[in-house]
Order: structure tokens, then C-alpha cells, then sequence
């Protein structure tokens, strides 16, 4: 049970989703910038790679439900599906992505450590690898939101599902609705 009562059946409405019913004035512009990170189209980052990267960084916050419903959104959209999520989330060094997606998840691991930690020699690394500066950009933009993200979550103590098919489900109405009603 969440630290507050969220006015919400829980098991219906787990992580952050019973947290946007709380407080749905908040919860609009949150999807919003959500919607527009891992989602707009063009970008030169794929939707499932930009879903890799909040994956990605709520691993890092340990913060299980966010880690947990970005990985099955992010598998649902990338050729190698949950295997690839994994092998990144375990060993980023020696999972089977471009050198550039690798240089990106370096950067956003540096944004959850502090965005001071992001250097000039990483930003180098990406460029040289071929990201361009929308993409350096919109990775430092999504991992600090996911930090914050992930701390409200993990912060008011939501119910995090433990059944995966719940982040199936979760993936599959991203999928099909994104983050905005």
C-alpha cells in the first residue's frame, strides 16, 4: 500500500498510474513530456530505443515498476525483444546494440548518478559515434525525467506488480494509446 491513499483501487492502478489519478493537474503535463521524449515521431532515435533508455535509468534508480513496464514497452518495439532489454540492463558493455545507442545509455547513466557526471569526453564519445545533438539532448532530457519519475514512484511507495504480464498489458496500451488520454 502506497504511503498515501491515493483514492484508487491499487491493484488496478499500480505505480504511477494510481499517482496520475491522484493528482491528474500534475499528471497532464508529466504524460506530456513523456509522450513527446519517447514517442514523437521523426527522431533519429527509435521509439523502443528511446523506451530502452527510461528502462534503462529506472534500473539504475531501482525503481522496479518503471524499470519493469519501460523494459516490456521498449522489447515489444525492438528486434530482439526481452533478450536485448535484459543483456543491456545487465551489461550494457557487451550487449549486442549499436556503439552509438551504447554511448547514449552511457550518458543517461551519468544523468543518474548527476548531471554534473556528464562530460565533454562522453558527449565526444556519443558524437564520434555518430549521435547527433537532438539525440545527446533528448537522453540527458529523458533520463533526468526518469529520475524524478522514479523517485515520486519509489517515493510514495506504489504498488509494483510482480505478475509480468501486468507490464505486458502495460506495454500493449502504451503501444496502442501512448502516454496521453
Amino acid at each position: 500500500m502506497a504511503h498515501i491513499d491515493l483514492g484508487v483501487d491499487e491493484q488496478r492502478f499500480p505505480g504511477v498510474t494510481g499517482l496520475m489519478r491522484y493528482r491528474p493537474e500534475t499528471a497532464g503535463p508529466l504524460n506530456t513530456l513523456v509522450e513527446v521524449l519517447l514517442r514523437a515521431e521523426p527522431h533519429p532515435l527509435s521509439r523502443g530505443e528511446r523506451e530502452l533508455v527510461a528502462a534503462y535509468v529506472s534500473g539504475l534508480n531501482e525503481c522496479d515498476f518503471c524499470s519493469s513496464g519501460h523494459s516490456a514497452t521498449a522489447a515489444a518495439q525492438l528486434d530482439g525483444g526481452m533478450t536485448l532489454v535484459e543483456q543491456v540492463r545487465v551489461d550494457l558493455e557487451h550487449a549486442p546494440i549499436s556503439g552509438k545507442l551504447r554511448a547514449l545509455l552511457r550518458i543517461a547513466a551519468a544523468v543518474q548518478q548527476d548531471g554534473r557526471k556528464v562530460t565533454a569526453e562522453l558527449v565526444e564519445v556519443a558524437r564520434a559515434a555518430g549521435a547527433t545533438d537532438l539525440e545527446i539532448h533528448d537522453v540527458v532530457l529523458i533520463a533526468a525525467t526518469f529520475c524524478m519519475v522514479n523517485r515520486y514512484v519509489n517515493g510514495l511507495a506504489t504498488l509494483t506488480p510482480t505478475d509480468p504480464q501486468a507490464y505486458t498489458a502495460i506495454a500493449h496500451r502504451i503501444l496502442t494509446h501512448g502516454y496521453t488520454p
